[in-house]
């Protein structure tokens, strides 16, 4: 039987999981700090492993964590459809960036268990670990992990500033599962998350339709240098760890403003250093800083020069440094059939939709290099996100998600 073209979610039932998620590690006040792997990450993801079983879902942890909620299909052979995101935030997060993702992927299970359909492929939900980076660096470890961009052993042994690593805190919080030999078929996957940009809000637009991401490049920088005392040492003999990192930081942000006028942005995230004390210099360093670009081409010109800027601050401080970590994302990754299956389904339903590019890292794009993959964006209120600001109301999500479950159905009803 095929699910009928006026097929809908129930948007109260969706927004009543949502509001419980929002109870669950609190931070500012409407926001959340539901760090990765944390006490508060540990209840939420028991209270959706409770909602996914109490679904009649199949619940499975893998060796980084990530849980994958499955809905068996008539012909329980072939690979899944999946949905999902993340669960974890910002240490200043919002209540939906990620979370309206993974509880859209559940909700569209609920939505066909009370429409009594059940889809020839099987459905899987995956909540992926530690998608925002804010506690371990880098971001989108699980999904890399998954897919096998990192090593599991690399990815558990990532720490946050207390020293505390990935698997330790897994195994901690008992969600440190068994991993595949080998990275189980998907035959699909979408990925339903809030735009976090402001262009749906501002032009009045339903749905957007994501078509691939800006390129992007982002980079773990540590530099070394020699402690000294601030007074008598010497300016032609410092060798600032800090003001290595500080000098970096700067070069990367005025790389964004250069190139802002065409649509690229450079983010100087992050600075730490050792001993970071009055009266004495730092002798260690660690930055993050990213760049990217719409157009591929001037993304590559960005992180080469991001790239030659390390040493360049490096030697102006006179310290050392090494590039501890590179990642990339973004670009024309999403598949066109499914662009077009979600195009489709939001024009069948009288959606106004836009085309739109991800201007923010996601999980997709590394489950892109594993199976055909596309997002479907819904408005946010002025674009705010990473923030406990960040908002929607119902009308924002409730079009993103009935195109979620007609698009998803489609797939896996072929």
């Amino acid at each position: 039987m095929a699910l009928p073209a006026s097929a809908r979610i129930d948007i109260e039932r969706y927004w009543a999981t949502l509001a419980r998620s929002a109870e669950i590690g609190p931070g500012r006040p409407g926001g959340l700090s539901r760090l990765a792997l944390g006490d508060a990450d540990k209840q939420m993801r028991d209270e959706f492993v409770g909602w996914c079983r109490e679904a009649g879902l199949t619940v499975r942890i893998d060796g980084m964590g990530n849980i994958f909620a499955r809905r068996s299909g008539l012909d329980d052979s072939l690979p899944p459809v999946v949905m999902g995101s993340h669960l974890d935030t910002q240490v200043n997060g919002g209540r939906f960036d990620g979370i309206a993702g993974v509880l859209g992927g559940l909700e569209v299970c609920r939505a066909l268990d009370a429409l009594g359909h059940r889809t020839r492929r099987p459905l899987e939900v995956v909540n992926w670990t530690n998608e925002e980076g804010s506690r371990f660096s880098p971001p989108m470890v699980g999904s890399g992990c998954f897919v096998g961009a990192y090593g599991l052993d690399w990815a558990r042994e990532r720490r946050d500033d207390d020293g505390k690593s990935i698997g330790e805190e897994l195994a901690r919080i008992g969600y440190l599962g068994e991993m595949e030999e080998k990275p189980h078929a998907f035959d699909a996957y979408f990925e339903f998350h809030i735009e976090q940009g402001y262009y749906l809000d501002r032009d009045g637009m339903q749905v957007g339709v994501v078509t691939g991401g800006f390129p992007s490049t982002g980079m773990l920088v540590e530099f070394r240098g020699e402690t000294a005392h601030t007074g008598p040492w010497p300016m032609e003999r410092r060798k600032n760890a800090l003001i290595a990192g500080a000098r970096l930081l700067v070069a990367v942000d005025e790389l964004g403003w250069e190139y802002a006028g065409s649509g690229g942005k450079a983010t100087a995230a992050r600075l730490i250093a050792w001993p970071n004390k009055p009266g004495i210099l730092s002798d260690w360093a660690q930055t993050v800083c990213d760049v990217r670009h719409p157009d591929p081409e001037t993304a590559l010109v960005m992180a080469e020069r991001m790239r030659r800027a390390v040493g360049e601050a490096a030697a102006r401080a006179g310290c050392t440094a090494e590039i501890l970590d590179v990642w990339n994302w973004g670009g024309a990754i999403f598949a066109p059939e499914l662009i077009d299956q979600v195009r489709s389904a939001s024009l069948a339903m009288g959606y106004r939709t836009q085309d739109i590019l991800s201007q923010a890292g996601h999980d997709a794009y590394f489950v892109a290099r594993h199976a055909p993959t596309t997002m479907i964006f819904a408005p946010c209120k002025g674009g705010i996100t990473h923030n406990n600001a960040e908002d929607c109301d119902r009308g924002d999500l409730e079009p993103g998600l009935n195109v979620l479950l007609q698009a998803v159905v489609a797939r896996a009803d072929r």
